[in-house]
């Protein structure tokens, strides 16, 4: 069984950066795409961006140029490095793995516990 554990959140102001990390266990994290997803209050959670197995990445127009999405197989975790963040960035981010066609509809079955990111404007 997959499990996943998001950290690296908090408290930033507008126009500056922060770093996700997500630790994978139960699937060799180098061997499936890797999407992260965020989800404000009352609102559906969606995927912000993924890494497939063969290193190229795609984001959704309103993180790309800002997000980027990095992994060490050897430590089994993913990142998100996020830059000139905005306030419309807060939300609780989330990771996940598995196909590309599930990572865009968002349709797994458990989640971590997620990490809060804050932006202050």
């Amino acid at each position: 069984q997959v499990q996943l554990v998001e950290s690296g959140g908090g408290l930033v102001s507008a126009g500056g950066s922060l770093t996700l990390s997500c630790e994978v266990s139960g699937i060799i994290i180098g061997m499936t795409t890797t999407g992260w997803f965020r989800q404000a209050p009352g609102k559906q959670r969606e995927w912000v961006g993924f890494l497939r197995i063969s290193g190229s990445t795609e984001f959704t127009a309103a993180v790309k140029g800002r997000f980027t999405i990095s992994r060490d197989n050897a430590a089994r975790k993913a990142y998100l490095q996020m830059i000139d963040l905005k306030p419309e960035d807060t939300d609780v981010y989330y990771c996940n793995v598995g196909l590309v066609s599930i990572i865009r509809r968002g349709n797994f079955r458990s989640w971590g516990q997620g990490t809060q990111v804050t932006v202050s404007s």
